[in-house]
Order: C-alpha cells, then structure tokens, then sequence
C-alpha cells in the first residue's frame, strides 16, 4: 500500500480557492437542512435531481468548455422527471399541481443548495485537475475540513437553540448518539473523499449524473410509499 504523501498550500490563491470551496460546501449544507424544515423529504430529493443541469451550466460558464451534445440531450429527461415529480409546471406556487406542503421559501433555499452542490462540484473539478496546484483528494478533505468547521460552528450555534447542551443530554440518556456521531462523521468523510475522487478522474457532470438517478428514484419511493 503507498501512503498518500502530505502537500501544503502553496500560494495564497490556491488557499483562496480551497476556502472558497469550503464555503460553498457549508452554504449547500446549511440551506439543504432550512429547505427541509418546509419541503417534505421527497420533493427535497427530487429537486436535488436538477443537480446535473446546474452542474452543466456552471462548467461552461467557468471553463468555457462544452461536453458532447449526446451529455447535454441526457439531461432533458433528468430535468423533465424532475418537473414533472415534483409538481412544477410553470407556476406551480399557485398549487395547480403538486405536493400540498408546497412552501415558496423553503423551495428557494433547495434550489440554492442543489445550485450550491453544483458550483462545489466544478470548483473540485478546477481544483483538482489545476496545473501547478493539483492537491490530491485526500489532502484537499484534509484544509477543507478545519476551514468548514470555522463556517459551520458559528452557523449551527446562532440556527439551533442551545445544541450543544441538547447534544449533552441526549449522550446522558444514551451514550450511544456518540457512536452515531462519530460513524456519520467517518460516513461523510469517506463521501467527500469518494466525490473528489470521481471527480478527478472524470468530471464534475459525470459525478453528479451518477449521484441523480439514486436520489431521484429515492425521493419516488418515498413520495409512492
């Protein structure tokens, strides 16, 4: 097995770019959590689906480059599906059609996060494919974490009302939120690393393509049950 050798942050732009995509990682996250105090689970989901559409929007006007047309024609069902399980024709806030917990804000905050996901997506990309720069997955995870802690912990404390003795209490009763904690810490860990993996390797669009269909057909199944 080879270990992955340690890079540090060469120039003051490289550490520019990574706390910008730290940022932009923690704006998905915390504007995905507020679209779920309004949506229900499944519309969340399916919105989430236009992920590869904001992704191809953001890689052009970023790179200027374009993928194959055959790419671009795959997105239409996506996008369509999308329309059409959640309910949004063209004014769908006049409750034509659709989910009856339609809540016009919490919408705004999930399409900002899928938009969000999307931009962080590319960013990655750039990141990880740049000339001179190219930090490896691991070590890109490794000066994110901390820089999202920073966003994060001010973020949680002013949104959620005395966390962290809510978190105390709930570890006295039963020691076993510890263990949950810790092992969806390491599950998220090995998530971003498997994204900024696939990345590399390929592309952003062709991430998310492969992440849409599973929360497409997740947010069926719940919608359908």
């Amino acid at each position: 097995m080879k270990m992955v050798p340690m890079q540090t942050i060469r120039s003051r732009v490289q550490f520019f770019k990574i706390t910008t995509l730290s940022l932009v990682f923690c704006v998905s996250v915390v504007f995905g959590n507020i679209s779920l105090r309004y949506l229900p689970v499944s519309f969340n989901q399916a919105i989430g689906a236009m992920t590869p559409f904001f992704t191809s929007v953001f890689a052009y006007l970023m790179t200027l480059k374009r993928e194959g047309w055959l790419t671009y024609i795959t997105l239409v069902p996506v996008v369509t599906g999308v329309i059409i399980a959640s309910g949004i024709l063209i004014f769908h806030y006049c409750c034509i059609y659709g989910e009856p917990s339609f809540h016009l804000f919490g919408f705004i905050m999930c399409i900002s996060a899928t938009a969000a996901r999307a931009f962080k997506s590319v960013l990655q990309g750039i990141l990880l494919s740049s000339e001179g720069e190219k930090p490896n997955s691991i070590n890109l995870l490794l000066y994110m974490a901390p820089i999202a802690v920073v966003f994060l912990l001010p973020a949680t404390l002013i949104m959620e009302e005395n966390v962290v003795g809510i978190t105390l209490a709930l570890a006295r009763d039963d020691v076993k939120i510890i263990w949950y904690l810790l092992f969806n810490s390491a599950l998220a860990y090995f998530v971003n690393l498997t994204n900024f993996l696939v990345t590399k390797h390929t592309n952003a669009l062709t991430l998310q393509v492969h992440l849409s269909p599973s929360s497409f057909s997740c947010s069926y199944n719940k919608h359908s049950s």
